[in-house]
């Protein structure tokens, strides 16, 4: 009777958590501006794969109409291809005892919550990392949408503009910067004051500056320790970063003898897809089901785009002590 009843609250868990996922979701796509969308949209096997034509401006040319006729040179039309790939995760296992519940005398829905609390935040945070991460090598292997100025100088305003600029004259369709909370301090003690406070969670802050959103949160790749210790800011178009399959959680919990008590396993498989606008990803390197080596290795990312302002955006790159 207690496998039964253990049965259903996994089923439970396993509700609670997407609605829980679900909600943050929600509310981290909304706060980011849509830079960076995490999405419930699944799709099938190892890669998802998108042709888009490729800029025809080659096509364009002067004519002199008092010259002779004469034969043009064509311009192929041709394709691109954008390829995003799955990433696969786990969690747990989670052990507790039921004895423990009756003892204490408490409702399961609080061993429920809690171990739904931590997945559904565990799974955010192991999306936001990954998908940040890997822009990050991506866009750090395209040198003309770098700017690096961290072996003479800190995080400033100046750095930020100049980073932006990589985008030239569409630097404006840049809507949101990704930063470490190191290079968030730089900004406020050089004065930049921050906007209004949109949305926290337990390793999120997402704020208004300048008008642009800035999201603060200690991603690991956003920071790299060295000499100089160095500092990161990605900044990104709207649907730069997109992360799929959000609700592809396979779950079980057991309850197993031989122990001086009776103990209770959950444990939880899950994936996502990652796709990066404007970049495809190399399955011949990088290969299927990739892990953060894997995933964080620039060139395991290729440009697909003829200009490079077509793509997710650009990277600032300042000393994290100055």
């Amino acid at each position: 009777m207690a496998l039964a009843n253990m049965q259903v609250y996994d089923n439970e868990i396993y509700t609670t958590t997407v609605e829980l996922l679900g909600q943050k979701l929600e509310a981290f796509n909304a706060a980011s501006g849509g830079a960076i969308v995490l999405s419930t949209n699944a799709w099938r096997g190892n890669y998802t794969k998108e042709a888009f034509f490729q800029t025809l401006s080659g096509a364009q040319r002067r004519v002199d109409r008092n010259a002779a006729i004469g034969a043009a040179s064509s311009t192929d039309l041709a394709q691109g291809e954008f390829v995003g790939v799955k990433v696969a995760g786990g969690f747990g296992p989670v052990t507790f005892e039921p004895g423990q519940m009756s003892w204490l005398m408490e409702n399961p829905e609080s061993a429920i919550m809690a171990i739904s609390e931590g997945f559904a935040d565990a799974l955010l945070a192991d999306q936001l990392n990954t998908a940040v991460g890997a822009a990050v090598a991506a866009v750090e292997n395209v040198a003309a949408l770098v700017n690096d100025v961290s072996a003479s100088a800190g995080l400033s305003q100046q750095a930020l503009n100049a980073g932006h600029f990589k985008f030239g004259d569409m630097n404006g369709m840049l809507v949101c910067d990704i930063m470490h909370s190191s290079g968030n301090e730089a900004l406020i003690d050089k004065a930049l004051a921050n906007g209004e406070q949109l949305f926290i969670s337990s390793n999120v802050t997402v704020v208004s500056l300048l008008g642009k959103i800035l999201v603060v949160s200690d991603i690991p790749e956003l920071y790299v320790a060295g000499v100089p210790n160095k500092t990161k800011v990605l900044s990104i178009v709207a649907g730069g970063i997109i992360v799929d399959n959000a609700s592809d959680i396979i779950t079980n919990m057991e309850t197993t003898n031989g122990q001086t008590r009776i103990e209770t396993t959950w444990q939880a498989d899950y994936s996502f897809g990652l796709k990066l606008k404007g970049y495809a990803w190399d399955v011949a390197n990088g290969g299927a089901s990739p892990d953060d080596t894997a995933l964080f290795t620039g060139t395991n990312w290729d440009i697909a785009v003829s200009d490079n302002k077509h793509s997710l955006g650009t990277l600032t790159i300042a000393d994290a002590d100055l």
